[in-house]
């Protein structure tokens, strides 16, 4: 017999945090450096890129990419405790699960597009990709995800963006007023 939503394991909305936990750790032992050595490559290599894009990856500071990764934190443990709250049909859960499978596909997108390691790139087909495919079929298993829509996509997406934007405009504004 089916377990009821509201029986849903921790595992699966908490989960999420934890996950996010794992994939972030690679990203901020990895990316400062790595934006260090990379970027004046890939300028080469793409030159159709803007100058300002280059630009805004080079000024990239550890403090602020550190504070950016806490609020993000702040946002995935707040929508994990929602979908925990909700037995996992918290639009809010759902849409932050979408986004980061989603985003872990930019991860794979970016390592192919340079040929090489990107940060994030280790964790997204260990962590990220089998953790929400695992989490979507458990969620539809207890009768909490509705049949997916295209718009899923866009909003899972979207949620990925306007929360990396959000956290790292909170980070520089923090950082300032110091």
């Amino acid at each position: 017999m089916e377990r009821e939503s509201n029986e849903l394991p921790g595992a699966v909305t908490w989960g999420l945090l934890a996950a996010w936990a794992v994939h972030d750790t690679e990203e901020l032992v990895m990316l400062p450096r790595w934006l260090r050595t990379h970027v004046p490559e890939l300028r080469k290599r793409f030159p159709r890129v803007p100058g300002t894009v280059w630009r805004q990856m080079e000024a990239v500071d550890g403090r602020e990419f550190s504070t950016a990764v806490a609020a993000m934190g702040v946002v995935v443990a707040a929508a994990a405790a929602d979908g925990r709250r909700t037995g996992g049909r918290s639009a809010a859960y759902r849409t932050a699960l979408n986004g980061f499978g989603l985003h872990g596909l930019v991860h794979l997108a970016q390592a192919a597009t340079v040929r090489g390691y990107t940060p994030g790139s280790v964790t997204t087909p260990l962590v990220v990709l089998p953790f929400t495919v695992w989490a979507r079929a458990r969620l539809r298993r207890a009768g909490a995800l509705p049949p997916a829509r295209p718009r899923d996509l866009t909003e899972g997406l979207a949620f990925a963006a306007v929360a990396a934007v959000g956290t790292h405009t909170l980070a520089r504004a923090l950082l300032r007023r110091r």
